[in-house]
């Protein structure tokens, strides 16, 4: 079959040369119907291209309302070929179709589950990503001639060759065509279900199209299917049919989200199609001086760092990239010369300000946008809406906030992101606490907005139309098929940040059933932590403390009866695991400062203390812990010492209820005198087969200590001395340099303004 009516362009996916040209090409064809490799199930959505807010870099999303997970994202750039394509038609009218085998046909559960990120326009993959795989090798067509060429990868070949040309030439396509012809016929037949019903899917749309009697026919497709796209080299109707005949089919419905340039590199796994897309960016908006313009830009970016970087640099540099691409016989420099040259002049060599450069200049970090009528499942409206209304928009960077949770706007935006972590969709993480921000009403967030939050957000539809609705949904769910007490209480946590008050009751009370019938102490203790932050932050948060006080009261009173009889007969990783919830519990319960609690709680610990069953590692932290809070006296915390420690009790336990009692706590041996004797005593006699079977335990006790710690421990066993006051004058007196200390005193009356110091 030949017919002239058809034109065939075949494009590398987000190229600007590609898109300049192709536009080129359509301005002198003027053709009558436009058919893209695209999905057909997104039809519906198109006319939104048009629209004054659509921003790219964005994605049609196509999905399965019944499996939302089951979905396939098709990112366009402003610069991208299919994007240039598909406003030229729909601007003026003209018949514009997707021909790309339906996802309807695609996203079916006999198929094996495609990943969002594996489904889109591209049939490239990057190059870390090649195998000698046949199959591979007709997704990266381009790797192969760029290899043949004498480059890494067909992102460079493909980028000297078309994309950092000025001139828009028609012929590029024709040799396109041609390459891959050659191309296909070289290669074996391919054995790929998937690529065969997708070119035999994309010949009947334009048979049909003919049918419809276009005369000028333009299909804009990838590289690697232009030569099975030519009428001439179409096979029978009947074999196309017969490879399409019987394919299942599902509902599948389209949206348009956002997207980020991160998303568009290869770096970020979705393999779109473009390596550097801030770079191309740059090549689209500026069609003269390319390098000057990006060169100026590394100047900028490096002055926001407070890199000192001259206009010097920036001419400098400019003109080295120039002469490295004369010497590599190019007609202008390309990204790898700039890059290059921004790395020797701008970047004096060292090779971390480029990381930043790469980030910013190279990828980028934009995020595109929507029309806020767009079609939106109802979740994601009402989080646009949320985000709207708390003027806390998403953003494709990094960004850190303090909030400070008296202020009702933060404290709300607080609440926000704690919910939508409830429903998967991590758009803050909490940061680590400032130095210079004290108070439990401070909270510190990291957000960093994600296109594939749309699939999670679509997912987690089916718990609620709200973001509210759904995080009490989810939260239910969850506390459903939760194992354990630690998952109720730490979910109860969530809730309550959260500030889901219906979520909050279910929680309580199912938390309340499971410890009414829990005998397990270790359980019991693994939920204490989490309830007593949520007690102790209620206040600040604005939700019902007294209500978790409440269940930790009865936590603590099955606790305090159970806990003795735990400790007892247990194995080393027993007690090891039974050590670490007491470790969690301990500060949680004194956070609290209620009495009630911590009459029953020291209670428990003593009673560990003075059974002679207890694990010897649990006898020395509970009477480590009573000491800390000076709940017992000195004299007694040494008549217990000594007693672990008598010559009568075997060595391996002395060793164990050491470890308990002193790991983490070395001041308290440099501060107690008489305890330091006993343990001192101990330690020196043992005999030498006993010490060498001890050490390796007191090793790791004493490696648990601050190293100033151990060095002062260490001086005081050089000097065979024990106590605190000798640490503090004789070692003091030591280390002081008063020569040294001379010369900083003149600096210091200059700083307080008194007199110069004779």
């Amino acid at each position: 079959m030949a017919d002239d009516r058809v034109h065939i362009f075949g494009i590398r996916h987000h190229g600007p040369g590609s898109a300049r040209s192709l536009e080129h090409a359509l301005e002198s064809l003027a053709p009558d119907c436009v058919l893209i490799e695209g999905p057909p199930d997104a039809e519906p959505v198109l006319a939104q291209i048009l629209h004054e807010q659509m921003q790219p870099p964005v994605a049609l999303l196509v999905y399965r309302p019944d499996e939302p997970q089951r979905a396939a994202f098709f990112p366009f750039a402003e610069f991208s070929p299919e994007w240039r394509a598909l406003r030229y038609g729909l601007s003026r009218e003209i018949p514009t179709q997707f021909i790309d085998l339906p996802q309807s046909r695609q996203l079916v559960d006999e198929q094996p589950e495609q990943l969002a990120t594996d489904v889109d326009t591209n049939d490239e993959v990057a190059p870390d990503k090649q195998l000698a795989d046949r199959d591979l090798s007709r997704r990266d067509p381009l790797g192969l001639l760029a290899e043949a060429a004498g480059f890494s990868d067909g992102e460079r070949w493909w980028d000297w060759l078309v994309e950092s040309r000025e001139a828009r030439s028609i012929d590029v396509f024709t040799a396109i065509h041609e390459a891959m012809t050659a191309l296909r016929t070289e290669l074996p037949p391919s054995d790929d279900p998937r690529e065969e019903r997708r070119e035999a899917h994309m010949r009947s749309r334009i048979r049909a199209a003919l049918k419809d009697n276009f005369q000028r026919i333009a299909v804009v497709c990838g590289a690697w299917h232009a030569p099975a796209l030519t009428p001439s080299r179409f096979p029978s109707v009947a074999q196309d049919n017969a490879v399409l005949a019987g394919l299942p089919k599902v509902k599948t419905e389209a949206a348009w989200c956002p997207w980020t340039y991160d998303r568009l590199s290869f770096g970020s796994g979705y393999g779109a199609g473009v390596v550097s897309p801030a770079w191309y960016e740059l090549i689209w908006k500026c069609e003269e001086q390319v390098g000057t313009q990006w060169m100026i830009r590394v100047a900028r970016l490096m002055r926001e760092r407070e890199l000192d970087t001259s206009s010097a640099h920036v001419i400098e540099a400019v003109r080295l990239a120039e002469t490295l691409a004369a010497m590599r016989n190019r007609p202008q420099p390309g990204l790898e010369e700039l890059d290059e040259a921004a790395l020797a002049i701008v970047c004096g060599g060292e090779p971390a300000p480029m990381a930043v450069i790469r980030r910013r200049l190279v990828i980028g970090e934009k995020l595109g946008a929507i029309p806020e009528d767009a079609p939106l499942a109802p979740l994601q409206r009402d989080l646009a809406a949320e985000q709207k209304r708390l003027r806390f928009p998403a953003q494709a960077q990094v960004k850190k906030h303090d909030f400070d949770l008296r202020k009702p706007m933060d404290l709300e935006r607080s609440q926000l992101l704690h919910r939508l972590n409830l429903l998967n969709v991590p758009w803050g993480t909490t940061a680590p606490r400032s130095h210079g921000a004290k108070g439990t009403f401070h909270e510190f967030w990291q957000t960093e907005w994600e296109p594939e939050f749309a699939v999670k957000l679509i997912e987690a539809s089916r718990f609620g139309n709200t973001v509210a609705a759904a995080a009490e949904g989810r939260t239910a769910d969850l506390a459903k098929n939760a194992e354990s007490l630690a998952e109720l209480t730490l979910l109860l946590d969530h809730a309550l940040l959260a500030n889901l008050p219906r979520g909050v009751e279910w929680l309580t009370a199912a938390i309340q059933d499971r410890a009414a019938t829990n005998c397990d102490v270790l359980q019991l203790l693994a939920a204490v932590p989490a309830l007593a932050r949520a007690a102790r932050y209620g206040n600040v948060r604005q939700t019902d403390a007294e209500l978790v006080l409440h269940i930790v009261t009865g936590l603590v009173e099955r606790i305090a009866i159970g806990l003795p009889g735990a400790c007892q007969s247990l194995s080393d990783d027993s007690a090891a695991a039974m050590l670490l919830q007491l470790d969690h519990a301990h500060p949680a319960l004194q956070s609290l400062s209620v009495e009630s609690f911590l009459e029953a709680w020291f209670a428990a610990l003593t009673a560990l203390v003075e059974r002679d069953a207890t694990h010897p590692l649990l006898q020395g932290r509970a009477a480590n812990l009573l000491h800390a809070a000076q709940r017992v006296d000195a004299a007694e915390v040494a008549r217990w010492v000594q007693l672990a420690l008598s010559p009568a009790a075997p060595r391996s336990a002395a060793a164990a209820w050491v470890e308990g009692f002193l790991t983490g706590s070395g001041m308290m041996l440099l501060h107690d005198q008489k305890l330091w004797s006993i343990v001192s005593g101990w330690v020196a006699g043992l005999s030498a087969e006993a010490f060498v079977e001890t050490l390796p335990l007191l090793r790791r006790t004493f490696s648990t200590f601050a190293p100033a710690e151990r060095r002062n421990l260490g001086e005081l066993v050089q000097r065979g001395g024990g106590g605190a006051s000798a640490l503090s004058t004789e070692s003091s007196s030591i280390r002081f340099n008063h020569q040294r200390a001379q010369r900083v005193l003149p600096q210091i009356a200059k700083l307080l303004g008194h007199p110069p110091i004779q």
